[in-house]
């Protein structure tokens, strides 16, 4: 589990999927709790209320991974066994 974190490209990958996912979820809470005027039962409106929430948390953790995982792919690996050389 934490070797697939440890890869940076297959963190931007999870990271762009949980991006989509959170914006799609924001938009159908969005247009579900607020902009549609037909008949919804009392669960199926709770829950666009709460995509409301949960979509822009998913948003946010996802801007997270991707900057995590661009700055991965941008250390240089011979840069940072020259920091430890010096630093040992």
């Amino acid at each position: 589990m934490f070797n697939f974190f440890n890869n940076p490209q297959s963190l931007l990958h999870l990271s762009s999927r949980v991006l989509v996912t959170g914006l799609v979820m924001f938009l159908a809470g969005i247009y579900g709790a607020y902009l549609y005027n037909g008949h919804m039962p009392i669960a199926a409106l709770v829950s666009m209320h709460a995509m409301t929430i949960i979509g822009p948390t998913f948003l946010k953790i996802g801007y997270v991974m991707r900057l995590l995982a661009q700055h991965r792919l941008t250390t240089h690996p011979v840069a940072v066994a020259v920091a430890v050389a010096v630093v040992v």
